[in-house]
């Protein structure tokens, strides 16, 4: 653990060092506390000179009063502004780790391919992300300064404590062996519990994403009392976890306290005796105790940092289980070369199987090539393949068979960068971001100027609505777009591919959301922008693909007719089966037709 802990200690090396300076100077303040007391018990009541430190000897009894009494608040005032500016200088450290794991780990999650977060839970992500992330300060910071701290004045107390009573000493050690086997006892159940209740911590994430994410649902089938109680039952789940935890972590220090008050009553025993022996001084025995006292404090704190630490570590897994999750889609190392403006690409499936589970192959045998500029639309029942198969062309995913490539380079071989910038995709459902219009339509193209963000909306029939809107490009939308209808999302989805102006653009159910009038006129404006383009086209409505260079249908992931509109139509295979119901036309398919035609 401490191996993947460091290297976000490294960059904070010099206030680390910093951060060391004032926990030493910390503990050697602590240690000056009792002596003022000492000289006022034994030489001030007492009116006996120091034994040490001219002028001081020389003092009267009120003089070297007011020293002590002086001494005893600098010392607290010294150690009230040290103590200030350390917690300032390890918050700081402490959040600048925070911030610099939670941006690698959102960083890497970007990184990460469909895969990943098809089998994953947003709300479990986001709570990796926002609160797991706090445990490597409380593991690398919390954790370390309080031990630093407890040894110094552990070390240093211990040598005084030597030279005042050598036999005290060994009995207020002897309590330390009890100690271990107490930590021992209870810290392996501890870790067990901590990383319980973050995981159900987490599953109290997941339900409220869950919910929120599908809040038309839940109202659509008036769900919501039955999710307010599954959220009730993860959260009750989560909180007796926690108080299972934070009761155990009490009775952790509390067991651990009962042995520490165990050897302090043991010693002060001994150390009145001592001093009616007369071989230890009255002000030497409250040194000694307060000494004690500090003694089994740092001990202490040594325990509970442990627990903690224990604590922490839980979060820290759970980090690094995303940190050391492989890609599944690699990085290539290979760019492809400039686009030319205007000109499509090769787009070559040879042999192509995809699979999402071993068991259960998605994609077959599936060969066929996209000439540049050309218009390949892609058609089939639901979960026939045909979004798996355009999703394989910027590496959403890898094929697990045969070989796809671009202008004659397979695509594993290419920087996923390069790959992606010749590619511009219409998804469903459609996405937005709570951001400006303007912003949303540029995320394509981030450095397109306004009269060209124009120009997409107005090609993707998305300018009127949004002339309609209060104000205008610089409008402001909600969440997932709600404030906008679907289609009117899907218009701006659309305006967002047409601005990247790229040699690829895939169209996945591009007019699904729209009207009949306004699908033409969107269809009219891709026409137009797909001149010259490799289009790839998935449609249900069959309208929208009359024009396309060629037709490929899919069935159970296998191409089994490929061909133009009219050509297939003519043969009254499968694709005139789909064309038929969708139309109303009752003259039956030619039940060979197409059969082994790919």
């Amino acid at each position: 653990m401490a191996r993947k802990v460091l290297p976000y200690v490294w960059p904070y090396r010099l206030p680390f060092l910093v951060a060391v300076g004032q926990v030493l100077l910390l503990a050697g303040l602590e240690m000056l506390k009792p002596w003022p007391l000492k000289i006022v018990i034994d030489n001030v009541l007492t009116a006996t000179p120091l034994p040490w430190g001219e002028p001081l000897r020389s003092l009267a009894p009120p003089a070297l009063l007011l020293v002590a009494v002086t001494a005893l608040v600098g010392t607290y005032v010294l150690l009230g502004a040290v103590s200030v500016w350390n917690n300032y200088t390890t918050i700081s450290i402490g959040q600048g780790m925070v911030n610099d794991l939670r941006s690698q780990l959102y960083g890497h999650l970007q990184r990460l391919s469909l895969a990943f977060h098809s089998s994953s839970s947003v709300g479990d992500l986001i709570y990796r992300v926002t609160a797991d992330t706090y445990a490597i300060q409380t593991l690398a910071m919390n954790g370390f300064f309080p031990i630093l701290s407890a040894v110094a004045l552990l070390g240093g107390m211990f040598t005084v404590m030597v030279r005042m009573d050598w036999y005290l000493t060994l009995i207020a050690l002897g309590i330390c062996p009890l100690l271990v086997l107490t930590i021992a006892a209870l810290n392996r159940r501890m870790s067990a519990m901590a990383m319980q209740a973050r995981e159900r911590e987490s599953a109290v994430y997941q339900q409220v994403q869950r919910g929120m994410a599908a809040i038309k649902v839940v109202q659509a089938f008036s769900r919501e009392a039955d999710e307010h109680r599954t959220f009730v039952n993860q959260s009750s789940a989560s909180l007796r976890s926690s108080l299972k935890l934070y009761t155990f972590q009490t009775a952790y220090s509390a067991a651990t306290s009962v042995v520490l008050a165990g050897g302090t009553a043991l010693v002060v025993w001994v150390a009145a005796q001592h001093v009616w022996a007369g071989t230890l001084s009255v002000g030497q025995m409250v040194v000694f105790v307060s000494y004690l006292a500090s003694l089994y404090g740092p001990l202490n704190s040594i325990i509970q940092t442990y627990g903690m630490i224990h604590g922490a570590k839980a979060g820290v897994v759970r980090v690094f289980e995303i940190l050391d999750t492989a890609a599944q889609v690699p990085d290539g190392t290979r760019e492809l070369p400039r686009a030319v403006s205007g000109r499509g690409a090769q787009v070559r499936f040879s042999g192509v199987e995809f699979a999402y589970r071993p068991d259960r192959t998605t994609l077959r045998g599936v060969d066929f090539s996209a000439e540049p500029g050309q218009v390949i639309a892609i058609v089939g029942a639901t979960g026939a393949g045909k979004s798996t198969l355009v999703s394989l062309i910027p590496r959403f995913y890898d094929v697990t068979g045969g070989s796809l490539s671009v202008d004659g380079v397979d695509v594993r071989e290419l920087r996923l960068a390069s790959l992606r910038r010749r590619i511009s995709m219409v998804l469903q459902p459609p996405m937005v971001f709570p951001i400006s219009i303007r912003e949303n339509i540029a995320y394509s193209a981030p450095s397109a100027s306004d009269g060209e963000v124009e120009r997409a909306a107005r090609l993707a029939q998305a300018h009127e609505f949004i002339q309609r809107l209060p104000e205008r490009y610089d409008t402001v939308i909600g969440e997932a777009g709600v404030t906008l209808s679907e289609g009117e999302r899907q218009r701006l989805t659309i305006a967002r591919a047409l601005l990247r102006n790229t040699p690829i653009l895939i169209l996945d159910e591009p007019t699904s959301s729209v009207d009949a009038s306004t699908e033409a006129a969107i269809m009219e404006g891709l026409e137009a922008l797909m001149a010259g383009r490799t289009t790839f086209v998935i449609a249900h409505r069959l309208s929208t693909v009359r024009r396309a260079d060629m037709i490929l249908v899919l069935s159970d992931g296998e191409i089994i007719e490929r061909g133009g509109f009219n050509e297939l139509v003519a043969r009254r295979g499968a694709f005139y089966t789909l064309y038929a119901k969708q139309f109303g036309i009752n003259e039956p398919a030619t039940p060979s037709a197409g059969a082994g035609v790919v």
